[in-house]
């Protein structure tokens, strides 16, 4: 027969709104900050040695992060939370910016494609296929 006790609903120690331990939720935080570090990590390489970037709250929690390579190359990922975010740039050797401002976007270098994207969107040039 299947143990059909049922536990205390005041029993949920450790346990977060969604049902999951902190401890959980911490290895999941964890693991997402050890992956955008080594993405961080390998945009820095290939792109100059070394990045810069800028953290920003995109909604729900998630946190876009702007690159700046040391080539003048650039681009975007996406972190779940702003303290992981914050974590991997440290763990990843990025140094980070309070505002994109325009010392930092003297650095980004646009290429042909930036440029006939942005084109045919505001001037209906040709698309980027």
């Amino acid at each position: 027969m299947a143990d059909t006790t049922q536990r205390d609903p005041e029993d949920r120690a450790g346990e977060t709104a969604s049902g999951e331990t902190a401890s959980g939720t911490d290895k999941k935080a964890d693991k997402a900050a050890k992956r955008l570090a080594r993405q961080m990590t390998a945009f820095a390489q290939r792109h100059g040695g070394s990045a810069e970037g800028q953290l920003a709250h995109i909604g729900r929690g998630t946190v876009r992060v702007a690159l700046v390579g040391a080539g003048g190359d650039w681009g975007t990922l996406v972190a779940p939370s702003y303290e992981t975010a914050r974590r991997a740039a440290e763990a990843a050797g990025i140094t980070l910016r309070e505002d994109f401002d325009g010392e930092l976007a003297a650095k980004v270098r646009t290429g042909p494609y930036e440029w006939t994207r942005m084109a045919g969107i505001q001037l209906g040039g040709p698309s980027n296929a």
